[in-house]
This record gives C-alpha cells, sequence and structure tokens, in this order.
C-alpha cells in the first residue's frame, strides 16, 4: 500500500478527535488510518511547552520540513551563478563548498555542485571541463633493475628531522621535475610542505646544471624560507651539494619508487598536469605562464588549510 502523507483535514479532525479525549486507536479507525500514523503525527507535531496539538502549527511544521527539503530546490540562479564562476577558476566542488561556506556568502555541498556539473554537461554545458582528473598510468617493476642514476653518500629521507614529517614549521619544501613531450623542456616544481604553495621553473633540459641554477634562483626569492628539500632520485639532483652551498638549504632523497614519501609534491604535479597536460610539449612555455599556474595554485582554498589560501598561510609565517 502506497503510503500517503495526512491532509490539512485529516490533522483538523484529529486535533478535534484529541480533544473529545478519544485514544490514538480510535482517532485512528475514524481517519482510516493506522495508529502509528496518528502517534508519529503527534510526537512530531506537539508543542513543546504544553504539549498540545494544534492543526495549525501542525501543518506550518509540514509545510516548513517539506519546503527545505532536498528534493526542493533551494538554489537560485544567482547562487549556481557564483559557484559557476569559482568553478571556472579550476578549484574543486570542495574547495568551492568550502569557501563559500567559509566566507558565509553560500551553504552548499560538493555533492550538490557536482550535481549541478553534471546535469550543465547533460544539457551541453562545459562545466565538467574545469574538473580535475587524471587516470593514473602504471608500469610493472617486479624483478626490474633500479635503472636511474646512482650517487653514493647520499642523504636519505630517514635521515630528516622529525619535525620536517609533522608540518609543525614553515621553510621544507619537496621538489620534481615535470616533464612535456616532443623536446627536452620541462619544470622544476617546489612546494613547501606545511602551507602547500608551489614554486615553478621553467628548464630548458633535465641536466643537473639547469636544474642547480634554476633551483637557486627560486629559493633565492624566498630567503629563509628554505631550511630542507626532498626530492627523487633522479639524476638533475646529482647536483645537490652545490645548491646546498649557494642556496644555504639541505638536500634529502627519498627511497626510490616511495613516491608517497614525498605525497605534498606527487599531489601538486598533478595538479599541475591540468595545465600542462601529459603529452604536451613545454617548448613554447614561457616563465610568466608558469608563475601563471602557480598563482592560481597557490590562490585556492585547501580543505587541509581550514579552507584558506596557501599564498595567506605562508604570508602570515
Amino acid at each position: 500500500m502506497t503510503y500517503r502523507q495526512l491532509t490539512s483535514e485529516e490533522r483538523y479532525m484529529l486535533a478535534a478527535r484529541r480533544k473529545q479525549g478519544l485514544n490514538p486507536s480510535q482517532i485512528a479507525r475514524s481517519l482510516g488510518r493506522h495508529r502509528s500514523t496518528v502517534c508519529r503525527e503527534v510526537s512530531r507535531n506537539s508543542t513543546r511547552a504544553d504539549g498540545r496539538y494544534r492543526a495549525f502549527t501542525a501543518q506550518e511544521r509540514t509545510n516548513g520540513r517539506r519546503s527545505r527539503s532536498r528534493r526542493n530546490q533551494r538554489f537560485t540562479l544567482a547562487d549556481f551563478a557564483i559557484v559557476d564562476t569559482l568553478l571556472c577558476c579550476q578549484w574543486s566542488p570542495e574547495q568551492v563548498s568550502g569557501y563559500l561556506a567559509r566566507h558565509e556568502q553560500l551553504s552548499i555541498s560538493h555533492e550538490t555542485i557536482y550535481r549541478h556539473v553534471w546535469r550543465d554537461k547533460r544539457q551541453g554545458g562545459l562545466l565538467y571541463t574545469h574538473l580535475r582528473g587524471a587516470r593514473k598510468r602504471r608500469r610493472k617493476r617486479c624483478g626490474a633493475y633500479d635503472s636511474r642514476g646512482r650517487l653514493a653518500d647520499k642523504r636519505m629521507i630517514s635521515e630528516r628531522p622529525a619535525e620536517v614529517e609533522a608540518r609543525d614549521c614553515i621553510g621544507h619544501w619537496e621538489g620534481d621535475t615535470v616533464m612535456g613531450t616532443g623536446s627536452k623542456d620541462c619544470v622544476l616544481t617546489l612546494v613547501e610542505r606545511k602551507t602547500g604553495v608551489v614554486l615553478i621553473g621553467k628548464l630548458a633540459d633535465r641536466r643537473a646544471h639547469s636544474l642547480t641554477r634554476r633551483i637557486v634562483q627560486v629559493i633565492r626569492r624566498y630567503p629563509g624560507k628554505c631550511e630542507t628539500v626532498t626530492t627523487d632520485n633522479g639524476t638533475e639532483f646529482h647536483d645537490y651539494r652545490r645548491v646546498e652551498e649557494l642556496a644555504g638549504t639541505t638536500f634529502y632523497f627519498a627511497r626510490p619508487y616511495h613516491s608517497w614519501e614525498r605525497g605534498s609534491n606527487e599531489n601538486a604535479n598533478g595538479l599541475i598536469r591540468q595545465y600542462l597536460p601529459t603529452g604536451v610539449s613545454m617548448a613554447g612555455l614561457s616563465r610568466h605562464q608558469c608563475n601563471a599556474i602557480a598563482r592560481k595554485l597557490n590562490t585556492r582554498p585547501r580543505k587541509r588549510l581550514g579552507f584558506r589560501t596557501p599564498l595567506e598561510c605562508f604570508n602570515e609565517s
């Protein structure tokens, strides 16, 4: 049997029967309803002060709950215009939701924003093209020889101070290079572990000499805010002692194929791929474009920062 809610007329009849002293079973029989329906109605809509059931008040409460339910659209075109503007800045739905809630502009969940995006796509819209998403490509390494360059006397990540792992203070970075296709051009990426600030520098190639010159230039922009750098085992970092000498920082190396030991950097590289996709040449990439990408990432609100931006947190330190 299909359930149907009590009507306004039934509520007035219920209130009248209660005044006559009838019990829930008797009222239910007179209304042609189940006893539990009557009990639930009285329990939900009676006033807390005196426990009385008033039909008008009960109907108003029911109408209010119905208007606030998820089945009813509570967001206007103006609300979604704000959401669309932030999505077009390549913010994720969760970042949009958190930012708007933090600034008390709009209370909207990221699930609702995703539904809005997919509805827009079905209607031929392009909002979905601003979402991040990349399929991971994996290759088997079972029994394979570690062919990456080896360097004696490297300072391994196990020797890194505990405070770096805890993210308690600013000044500890993770570094890597992101490659293009069709040329040797690539970019250097540095991520500050506590705030998530991203720095991007253009490289003409992955030679150690080129990287050393660029990483020193990048680090020197922020004197006193680069104590350690943790990288992978790529040969481009083999001139790390020169970097330590010129920039006053200390290098540490993660274990081969343990990318999670540089999780902040790996995540940032994934975000950068939204602007520099795999398979695209970086030959025409300029320093201005690198800075523009970094600025976009550094001005996005982050959940782990309480939906503040990395740049806000970095400048406060």
